[in-house]
């Protein structure tokens, strides 16, 4: 059986993000797929589900946690850590939620969530 790298997919309304994450994400061997709105996440729902979900806290519309929380209230269980630039936020027994992050993102921190969301050990690096 082939082993294929864990699917991330990244929702954030700052390009500058998005493509920041998209490539650090590409050079640890993930497969990322990134979207600039919870909208915009959730019409590609149908062609398959990540394996984690990294997601702005602050969008515009739908922010990360209505998003987190309407993939839960649909029954759908994608391991999410959300990210936020602003203040700590109340995350206490939200289901799926792996981690919170401070926006900058320490490289360290991030990729032991995703380990810690897909069931994987720490790689080295």
């Amino acid at each position: 059986m082939v082993e294929t790298s864990p699917s991330i997919a990244i929702v954030d309304d700052d390009p500058a993000v998005l493509k920041a994450l998209s490539r650090l994400l590409r050079s640890r061997a993930f497969r990322v797929q990134t979207y600039e709105s919870g909208q915009e996440f959730l019409a590609a729902l149908p062609a398959g589900l990540p394996d984690c979900l990294v997601v702005d806290l602050q969008m515009p519309e739908m922010n990360g946690l209505e998003l987190q929380q309407h993939l839960v209230s649909n029954g759908i269980a994608i391991p999410t850590i959300l990210i936020t630039a602003h203040g700590d936020v109340e995350l206490r027994d939200q289901p799926s939620l792996v981690a919170s992050l401070r926006k900058p993102l320490q490289e360290k921190a991030l990729f032991d969530a995703i380990n810690k969301a897909v069931g994987t050990s720490p790689s080295a690096g």
